[in-house]
């Protein structure tokens, strides 16, 4: 991962465009090619950010305070720079991944042993499918023989449809797996959450808990 915190200004040019006025920023960029804009004052989420893949440019000499970051879609990230204050990498390595707690671990337990209460004619492929930024919760197929990326969660917010998305990107590169579709799984989805999938394409399903163990109705409710 690479530090940088500098005094700059940042474009958007994409399906919208925006712009970041000159301030102190810091930029993440990450191993797996992203590249987030933050301030001090947003908690976690970044003023604007690029997702893998993409490709960072620096500026040559006669440009070399103009950094340009390009995703496949051709949208891009233009960060001027004035001032660079701090400039630092470090190696983190592969990192063991978030640890379920009992009850995301349960559900995803019991949705591989019924995963036919998401429809008929689905079949496990397998739980915790390996991919080099994590393990997909599970990954199944369709009656249709179309792969199907599920993540699990008990609460379903935005960082869910977030890590989704990141998983559906990687996986549908996989020419024998794509094309792949998701599925946000949660006992509660929120309305933002389930606004950003709907955007992105990707099926929202509620689980019942106790439904999933056999005590209710074993029907999920699919949106």
């Amino acid at each position: 991962m690479r530090l940088v915190i500098a005094r700059c200004s940042v474009d958007y040019a994409g399906r919208l465009t925006a712009h970041l006025p000159s301030a102190p920023r810091l930029i993440l960029i990450k191993a797996d090619g992203s590249v987030s804009i933050h301030a001090d004052d947003r908690a976690y989420k970044p003023l604007n950010w690029m997702s893998p893949p993409c490709t960072l440019k620096e500026g040559t000499e006669a440009e070399a305070g103009i950094w340009t970051v390009i995703n496949k879609a051709g949208e891009k990230l233009i960060i001027t720079m004035e001032e660079i204050l701090h400039d630092s990498s470090h190696e983190l390595g592969v990192d063991p991944g978030l640890i379920k707690d009992g009850v995301e671990a349960h559900l995803q337990e019991l949705l591989a042993d019924r995963i036919e209460t998401l429809g008929e004619g689905y079949t496990l492929i397998r739980r915790e499918y390996p991919t080099a930024i994590g393990p997909v919760d599970i990954l199944c197929r369709d009656s249709d023989g179309a792969t199907v990326a599920i993540e699990i969660k008990r609460r379903g917010e935005i960082d869910g449809v977030e890590q989704l998305t990141r998983y559906l990107e990687l996986l549908n590169r996989d020419p024998h797996l794509a094309p792949v579709r998701g599925v946000f799984a949660a006992q509660e989805i929120k309305p933002q959450a389930r606004v950003l999938a709907t955007d992105r394409g990707i099926g929202c399903v509620v689980l019942d808990y106790n439904a999933l163990r056999g005590i209710e109705d074993d029907k999920l409710r699919l949106f």
